[in-house]
């Protein structure tokens, strides 16, 4: 497969077209989970707009700013109030499904492309986490450097099955709390440490050969939305 851009600043082609899983789900690390967070206070989609989106009538600044109100809630899309899930469900329905939602959002530079970016990011940390290939290969690498780069406060001495999807949960948590840059930051050391270990979990197993290619262009992918280009 080629490993050109799609035009206008989009994601790499080959990034959502891994996703196999759902990208939004509740998410947990080893102390609580995204189910105890809540959505702000009065916080809504504005049900003109996603009346409109799904109508085909909006023009392109009322899209983007729906886009921008659905990568607001996103972080809490399992707590949301009734009203907002069901506009939620709307809009993700129109667009096809979550991984339409995800390229959507792409296409609106500022919040809505830097969260779909991170999710997108999610998600392949989520399909990543249990995979014995993977785990093996992280705990090699710690084994030479204990707490890869960036991630420090973030890991726990022992590597397992859930590593990966806690890392997952801590980018969404800080999201969700308005730190942005934090999740970037937590977002790139883990797309580089996953890159570094990929030659050895495709030693132990051939799929993962083109892991540290997808971590590449997702860390280039995140760099470029939070840039704003």
């Amino acid at each position: 497969m080629s490993a050109g851009r799609l035009p206008g600043g989009c994601m790499h082609e080959k990034l959502l077209s891994k996703i196999v899983t759902e990208l939004l789900h509740p998410r947990h690390d080893a102390s609580h989970t995204s189910e105890d967070r809540s959505a702000p206070a009065g916080f809504e989609l504005d049900p003109a707009l996603v009346s409109g989106f799904t109508a085909g009538s909006l023009d392109a600044q009322d899209e983007a700013a729906l886009a921008d109100q659905v990568a607001e809630l996103l972080p809490f899309h399992w707590v949301l109030p009734n009203t907002a899930r069901a506009a939620m469900t709307q809009v993700i329905d129109h667009l096809g499904g979550q991984r339409e939602l995800m390229a959507w959002l792409d296409r609106h530079p500022g919040l809505p492309r830097l969260v779909a970016r991170l999710y997108v990011l999610m998600g392949l940390l989520d399909q990543c986490s249990a995979e014995p290939a993977v785990v093996t290969a992280l705990r090699e690498f710690r084994e030479r450097t204990p707490y890869p780069s960036g991630l420090k406060d973030y890991l726990v001495p022992e590597t397992d099955d859930e590593t990966l999807a806690t890392l997952a949960f801590k980018i969404e948590e800080l999201l969700g709390d308005r730190r942005g840059e934090e999740a970037v930051h937590l977002a790139l050391a883990t797309a580089t440490w996953l890159q570094e270990a990929a030659p050895g979990a495709e030693t132990h197993d051939p799929k993962f050969g083109e892991m540290g290619e997808l971590m590449g262009h997702i860390r280039h992918d995140i760099q470029s939305a939070a840039a704003g280009t």
